[in-house]
């Protein structure tokens, strides 16, 4: 994994190289770049994917105390990231996280060819719906994200029932996404390590 300095701190990302056009693809809250490596595998033969792990509550390493998280901030960070890698004419995808028009109002999107939006928030839905809510008030509360996720890893473990063996197809899907969700959230079931505390800023992030 790559990392680049930039204002707000240190951003690993993943770049597979090559000469053909340049897609960066952008994650959401409390993801990583990892949620698009179904995407980047196919796409790597034609065009130069680059990923960053932003710090929006699924990265490693810690910003700087002073870093603005903010919407704002962190378009202002993709606008850096994209300064310090010289890419240009970019094909920027962006899911979950609203950032596309932050990126376009603060007047940071001159190295910017094409936009793929999906799934992210919009207009006066931001948060979005009731978990943006809910998110926006943990997150002002002292423990409250560490609260939140615990409860997160609870109602997907369902109970006693996650214990059963499933037993209909569409189930095993559901065991899959229990098992990678415990093993981001529990620093004793996986790789990833224990994810520190965020503050209302969401900074911190996931201590190897």
């Amino acid at each position: 994994m790559a990392e680049v300095d930039l204002s707000a701190g240190t951003v690993e990302y993943l770049d597979t190289g090559g000469e053909g056009p340049v897609v960066v693809l952008l994650h959401g809250v409390a993801m990583d770049g990892s949620l698009w490596r179904n995407v980047v595998e196919p796409l790597r033969s034609d065009v130069r994917c680059v990923v960053p792990t932003l710090p929006l509550g699924g990265h490693r390493r810690p910003m700087r105390p002073d870093a603005d998280l903010s919407v704002a901030g962190v378009a202002r960070l993709v606008a850096e990231f994209l300064d310090r890698l010289g890419l240009r004419d970019v094909t920027l995808v962006m899911s979950d996280w609203g950032g596309a028009p932050a990126l376009v109002s603060e007047g940071r999107d001159e190295r910017i060819g094409r936009l793929v939006i999906t799934s992210c928030e919009a207009f006066d839905n931001f948060p979005p719906g009731v978990p943006g809510g809910n998110l926006l008030t943990s997150a002002k509360l002292p423990g409250g994200i560490s609260l939140a996720f615990r409860l997160l890893t609870f109602l997907l473990d369902g109970g006693a029932a996650s214990s059963q063996s499933p037993d209909r197809e569409e189930d095993w899907g559901h065991e899959r996404g229990r098992f990678h969700a415990r093993k981001w959230l529990d620093p004793e079931r996986g790789p990833r390590g224990r994810c520190a505390e965020a503050d209302a800023r969401g900074r911190g992030g996931c201590q190897p």
